[in-house]
């Protein structure tokens, strides 16, 4: 019997989730991608969405299917090893679970494809607001937390 899976939030819910909450958000849009930061003139990313591989070395996340997006997630070293640091050989294609970013890991980002509703509101909202938080603090503070 095949199990089906929890809707969630499509990519414009998302992002109107995240400018709604993190109303100082500057969101700029190019090549298949959405890129959440904090302000124009230094512009590190906490959060992007993005609907096509082209971004990626190959094809990990399979985002030529149809409605499939991923939302990648900068976050912070506790918070990475404790997800998703032990995981080997993570299936970058597989929906709503988290994996390290099939690109950026080395950077502490996270990754996770059509999150669900409950996964979204879970999981996934904390992490945003970690890696919003953790922009907005002053460079010389964002220790490894």
């Amino acid at each position: 019997m095949r199990q089906t899976r929890e809707s969630g939030p499509d990519p414009d819910a998302i992002s109107s989730w995240i400018t709604s909450t993190y109303p100082e958000t500057k969101v700029a849009s190019a090549m298949g991608a959405t890129f959440f930061s904090l302000t124009d003139e230094h512009w590190p990313n906490f959060a992007t969405i993005v609907t096509t591989d082209e971004h990626d070395m190959g094809t990990p996340s399979n985002l030529a299917r149809e409605g499939v997006f991923r939302l990648n997630i900068g976050v912070g070293k506790d918070t990475f090893q404790r997800l998703v640091g032990s995981m080997s050989d993570p299936d970058y294609a597989t929906l709503d679970r988290l994996v390290p970013h099939p690109v950026y890991a080395r950077q502490r980002w996270v990754a996770i494809l059509n999150p669900s509703r409950t996964t979204f509101e879970e999981v996934v909202k904390p992490l945003i607001a970690e890696a919003h938080d953790r922009l907005r603090r002053p460079r010389g503070s964002r220790s490894a937390r």
